[in-house]
């Protein structure tokens, strides 16, 4: 009989999606848990299997393998693309290899998930979209990683939106705040070179924080005017024979930091509505503090990163008596996300984001889950809103034009 169950339970599995990955630090780690967990937690169409992780430097990548459950290791980005068990490439790397990577990977007939920012430069993003569209054509999918899109109070956030609970929005505001940058004692690292990392806060923080103000409003940001602040322009060279650099550089004294420490900008919505951003790596005591609040007419909610399980809601249609800011805990099954989860009031975490975001990939792949969201085309419009900001802080805060 334990036979016989066995059998069918393996007769009724989903096919598998095979998953390369290459990347496994941070980020790395992050993606393997997402995609390890999703098919234990929702019923997929497909079944993700982690085939190979990639990486430049052999001892490290097969722990890499070993630690997140990877069947197999690699050290070319280009032998993971060529695996015949390799369906999906999810692309993890510094921003300078996103483009070649994405690009080879979709004509190789691959599914892509590339994390943000898409690129490092709008012409590189144009050609990952534009790849991406040939590759629609032949029924493959490009995703851009913007995990917190996946917080089911987030998530929630846009449906309020979407359902007119606002109103017409008047103000988007967004801060992401991070300190790990304050001693100026700190090495210099890829995140702190222009040719590995594009930017600094700005593509680092800053890509989160505008493709959830666009993702929330349901509108682009149509003009920017911004300043841009680098504090510590020499910083230690790491240890290494490289100094943890490209370029061959020898370890030991100073390098220049090539990259914004902070941005701050202001922009206005297509409504006309206005919105304002700041990011930074300097800000002490702050480790990972992303806040945003939009107001409409009818209305406001606002977010904490730090609290991910609330959203914070005011309806300012009640009657003034009554009427304040209301704490809703997003932890329910009608909640997006929430109805796989634990019993309401059993809150989730930043992990869980990743666990979301391979379960959207995976339903869109399948047919389940419509167009790719966010597409590369969606990466690819906050790229310019970037390069925009970039443009205006280098003409003194002048008010500049985010192509659309």
């Amino acid at each position: 009989m334990a036979q016989r169950d066995q059998t069918q339970h393996e007769t009724a599995a989903p096919p598998a999606l095979g998953i390369g990955m290459v990347g496994y630090a941070f980020m790395g780690a992050a993606h393997s848990q997402g995609w390890r967990t999703a098919g234990h937690v929702f019923g997929l169409p497909l079944r993700p299997v982690l085939a190979a992780v990639c990486g430049r430097d052999r001892t490290a990548v097969e722990a890499a393998a070993d630690r997140h459950g990877w069947a197999a290791a690699e050290t070319d980005w280009r032998a993971l693309i060529a695996r015949d068990d390799v369906q999906l490439v999810d692309i993890c790397t510094p921003g300078d290899s996103h483009a070649e990577i994405a690009v080879a990977a979709l004509e190789a007939g691959k599914h892509v998930l590339c994390e943000k920012p898409l690129a490092n430069t709008v012409a590189e993003a144009e050609a990952m979209a534009a790849a991406a569209g040939r590759a629609a054509a032949r029924g493959r999918s490009a995703f851009v990683g913007f995990n917190y899109r996946r917080v089911p109070a987030l998530a929630h956030a846009r449906r309020l939106v979407a359902e007119g609970r606002l109103g017409a929005l008047r103000h988007v505001r967004a801060v992401y705040l991070q300190d790990w940058l304050t001693d100026p004692a700190s090495p210099l690292t890829w995140r702190l070179d222009k040719d590995r990392a594009g930017s600094g806060a700005l593509g680092d923080l800053g890509a989160h924080v505008v493709d959830l103000a666009q993702y929330l409003a349901g509108e682009p940001l149509t003009e920017v005017s911004a300043l841009t602040e680098t504090f510590v322009r020499e910083r230690p060279r790491p240890a290494g024979p490289s100094g943890g650099l490209r370029g061959g550089a020898a370890a030991g004294g100073t390098g220049p930091v090539t990259v914004d420490d902070a941005a701050v900008f202001t922009g206005r919505l297509a409504s006309g509505a206005l919105a304002s951003f700041e990011v930074t790596r300097m800000a002490a005591g702050r480790k990972n503090a992303l806040r945003l609040e939009i107001n409409g007419e009818r209305g406001s909610l606002a977010f904490d990163l730090e609290r991910l399980n609330e959203l914070s809601f005011h309806d300012h249609t009640e009657l003034a008596a009554t009427a304040g800011f209301r704490r809703v805990l997003v932890t329910e099954p009608e909640h997006p996300y929430l109805e796989a989860w634990w019993p309401p009031g059993h809150t989730l975490g930043y992990e869980h984001t990743f666990v979301h975001q391979a379960r959207d990939v995976v339903c869109a792949i399948a047919g389940g889950g419509g167009a790719p969201v966010p597409s590369f085309a969606d990466g690819l419009q906050v790229q310019r809103v970037l390069a925009a900001v970039e443009e205006s802080a280098a003409k003194n805060s002048a008010l500049v034009p985010v192509t659309l």
